[in-house]
């Protein structure tokens, strides 16, 4: 008598069973996340912790890439500011390609700082904090923060390097100022798409850097977009820190969708045909709230806004064509000439407790 022979499950059926699996537990664990951010974070804490532990060479992320480098060196005469780059979330590298040289030609010495940017915001600054006294002595720095760069530049200089009411823990330079250029100090929702920008991060080969398996572990695993999250516990204690009145700030965000010329005239002319200027009233105040709310695409005007400096300075341009053009026969990006601006006014100005500097004019 011969044995039932037993069906095998076909490849396919086990590859839809797979994918299947994959999509429910990616659905579990979105909807967990979604609801619990304090675990979730703590969890991807536990998980960078623990890889650091285990592969501490391939981890550590002084690697040659992270870290502080000069960009442009001191000119002759130099200005009476330096200037310190540094970027945001899941940056490739080209967000300064067209400032580091205006600012060069402008006459300041550029440096730039690279960190794992993946990682929590707070480590990020901790980051910072571990190499900011292997600067040169000399003038201060003026910081100047894209995006989530801001955010590490704040939490740096009101935390470590000159807390309100506290030594500083952190010697070197002075810093003289800092520039929030599309900086979300109250979150981006942005945030949640951080594994689209991890792919443009590692997969843009730039100056020496190749995608790895642990480049991109090193960077950390996902812990900054959830402090990138509006009313995250990072931003809330942020925001509530005290900042140091010898330090101006001054924020710049974009608007992707500006009036065009002819829209006043047009609301004019409808306010005089209808003889209601509420009518113009109220359609100009939609079109604004419109603008106001699409921001730069990722960051609002009033997340922009800096909680000790008031309104940003407000162009019209999206995220990253604040600082760098799109094609290279475009116009300079639009919030080059303010920074410029900005920095000559600050290095114009003494700075207390360094030689010959002084920036208490600015205040205010």
């Amino acid at each position: 008598m011969t044995e039932p022979t037993t069906k095998r499950p076909r490849p396919r059926r086990l590859l839809t069973l797979a994918l299947l699996s994959l999509l429910a537990a990616t659905a579990a664990w979105s909807w967990w996340s979604e609801d619990h951010p304090r675990q979730e974070r703590r969890l991807r804490v536990l998980v960078h912790d623990q890889l650091y532990d285990w592969f501490p060479a391939q981890m550590a992320p002084d690697d040659g890439w992270h870290g502080l480098r000069q960009r442009v060196a001191a000119p002759v005469p130099a200005q009476a500011l330096r200037v310190l780059l540094i970027h945001g979330l899941d940056e490739p590298g080209t967000i300064w390609d067209d400032l580091a040289p205006a600012l060069g030609a402008a006459g300041f010495e550029v440096w730039e700082f690279r960190y794992p940017n993946d990682q929590g915001i707070e480590r990020s600054a901790d980051y910072l904090a571990g190499h900011w006294p292997e600067l040169p002595p000399g003038p201060p720095f003026a910081l100047i923060g894209h995006s989530m760069g801001g955010l590490v530049a704040r939490d740096f200089v009101s935390r470590r390097r000159h807390p309100v009411g506290e030594g500083a823990p952190v010697d070197g330079p002075a810093v003289a100022g800092v520039i929030l250029v599309g900086t979300p100090n109250q979150g981006s929702e942005w945030a949640r798409l951080r594994v689209w920008l991890e792919l443009r991060d590692q997969f843009t080969t730039v100056e020496g850097r190749r995608f790895s398996l642990f480049a991109a572990l090193r960077d950390g695993t996902g812990e900054a977009k959830i402090d990138l999250r509006p009313g995250s516990d990072f931003l809330r204690a942020l925001n509530a820190r005290p900042w140091p009145d010898a330090v101006p700030t001054r924020a710049i965000e974009g608007r992707l969708l500006a009036a065009p010329p002819e829209f006043a005239a047009g609301l004019e002319a409808a306010a005089a045909d209808t003889g209601s200027a509420a009518l113009r009233r109220r359609l100009a105040a939609w079109w604004n709230s419109i603008g106001a709310g699409l921001g730069d695409g990722v960051v609002t005007l009033e997340s922009a806004r800096d909680p000790g400096g008031g309104a940003p300075l407000v162009v019209n341009a999206a995220h990253r064509g604040l600082l760098l053009r799109l094609l290279p026969g475009d116009p300079p990006p639009p919030a080059i000439a303010p920074i410029l601006d900005i920095l000559r006014q600050w290095g114009a100005a003494p700075l207390p407790g360094v030689q010959g500097f002084s920036l208490g004019a600015l205040q205010g």
